[in-house]
């Protein structure tokens, strides 16, 4: 079976986003000074092949855990797709 796994891996919200940071800088020079917050993150799109939706999830996991995200400083999700 194909799946489609769609990443997102976002610092966690305890920890400074200086990219955030310098985004809501740049939006309230151009005026928007409405925007309370802004983290940067990383989005991910996954093509796997497994026998079912738990073993495609047991690898989602393992990619995101070993690889796609530090763990210190990130946190992840992701919604699973059968393609």
């Amino acid at each position: 079976m194909k799946f489609i796994a769609e990443i997102n891996v976002m610092p966690r919200p305890e920890l400074l986003d200086p990219q955030g940071k310098a985004v809501l800088l740049g939006l309230e020079h151009l005026g928007l000074d409405q925007v309370g917050d802004v983290r940067i993150g990383k989005h991910i799109s996954l093509q796997l092949e497994a026998e079912n939706e738990q073993i495609a999830k047991e690898k989602v996991e393992k990619a995101c855990s070993k690889l796609l995200a530090n763990l210190i400083m990130e946190s992840y999700s992701y919604e699973l797709k059968q393609q």
